[in-house]
């Protein structure tokens, strides 16, 4: 574990509530030669990271034992620090520039026909670090050309010539994660900016791109603000969707407001569907990633 991650968030202690069972996940211990041992294998053995990890998600195990994991770029060190996210904040290493190779080749060796890369927020970089992305897109096409690639990209503060360097890659799909609604952005995410997101998410749609967009539940919202952040995101050019719980990572991040019940989740399913929306995976347990290459597939066929 990174050493950071132990950094308080808040002086504030919220202790972490008790999971309702629809919260509670079983995992199995694996065995030498399953899956999710040849990703950690993998990943360790190229000393890269992955948000399954940094981020502590709870599907870690199931995505691991269907041979999928997103790759984490630009270190573990993230430059901003949202009180939700449990990926470590401070001063970031310099550049890895072997980690595009590193990672291109792991994803050779896993033989992944489907990709999700995303990196922490690196505000230290003129670019932001959209070039470092750019060069893993080009590495991992030279390596695996019929591998689809999605990206999970920070805002690059909607630098033009930043998103530009990472259009020019041409990845198959750019995620861009809203998170939270309007609302709670000044006190989740401060270093943030909701209207600045729409605006990333609608210069990528423009660009052509199939356009991901991520929210989390049970920070607080009210239906009426999950209603208008939906349709903020359709009318920015957003036609795919993740919908999931936030899991309190520690006592001292933002405490869990509620645990939304599955049913709720099946209703913004079916909200965002009529909406427009070409695909949704909205449960409690959904993340960014989930399924990624299913729910890539199924875009690709509606066109």
């Amino acid at each position: 574990m990174n050493p950071l991650k132990k950094k308080p968030r808040t002086k504030e202690l919220n202790p972490v509530p008790v999971h309702p069972e629809w919260m509670k996940v079983k995992i199995s211990f694996p065995t030498e030669n399953d899956p999710v041992s040849k990703v950690r294998g993998e990943v360790s053995s190229k000393k890269l990271n992955t948000v399954c990890e940094s981020a502590s998600c709870p599907n870690l195990n199931h995505c691991w034992s269907r041979k999928t994991a997103t790759y984490m770029l630009s270190g573990d060190i993230c430059t901003r620090r949202c009180q939700y996210c449990d990926v470590a904040f401070g001063k970031p290493m310099p550049l890895d520039s072997e980690e595009p190779i590193r990672v291109a080749e792991s994803v050779a060796e896993l033989e992944l026909n489907h990709v999700v890369l995303t990196a922490v927020n690196r505000d230290d970089l003129k670019d932001g670090g959209s070039e470092h992305f750019a060069r893993t897109i080009l590495e991992i096409k030279k390596r695996k050309p019929n591998c689809s690639i999605e990206v999970l990209i920070p805002d690059f503060k909607a630098k033009r010539e930043s998103l530009d360097i990472l259009y020019s890659a041409k990845p198959n799909i750019i995620n861009h994660n809203i998170e939270t609604v309007k609302e709670l952005f000044p006190k989740i995410a401060p270093q943030k900016n909701y209207l600045r997101s729409l605006e990333v998410l609608k210069d990528i749609s423009e660009h052509g791109f199939l356009t991901k967009s991520g929210l989390i539940l049970g920070l607080g919202e009210t239906k009426e603000n999950v209603e208008s952040c939906l349709e903020d995101l359709y009318a920015n050019g957003v036609r795919m969707l993740t919908i999931g719980q936030y899991l309190q990572p520690s006592p001292t991040h933002y405490p869990v407001q509620e645990y939304v019940h599955p049913d709720v989740f099946a209703f913004w399913k079916s909200f965002a569907y009529k909406l427009g929306f070409k695909t949704v995976a909205s449960s409690p347990l959904v993340r960014s990633s989930y399924h990624a290459d299913e729910f890539a597939a199924v875009s690709e066929m509606t066109g």
